[in-house]
């Protein structure tokens, strides 16, 4: 579910709610009642799988594999 970002025009809190993408934006403040709009922000992401980190290139024998090329000998 995606998080999505509020700020209250009452109080000025700001604040976020992870919320179904199909569930209507809040209206009021979870503090203050008051209303609130919705902030358009950065969305997050996570990278998943092999190939991002450094360790991801080593050889069982301790030595690293550059990305996309052997080992040097």
């Amino acid at each position: 579910m995606p998080v999505y970002e509020y700020r209250c025009l009452k109080c000025g809190k700001h604040f976020e709610m992870l919320q179904s993408i199909h569930a209507e934006p809040l209206k009021r403040c979870i503090d203050c009642e008051g209303p609130v709009e919705k902030e358009v922000s950065l969305s997050s992401f996570q990278f998943k799988g092999s190939g991002w980190y450094v360790t991801d290139y080593q050889r069982k024998d301790g030595k690293s594999t550059p990305p996309g090329g052997a080992a040097k000998q």
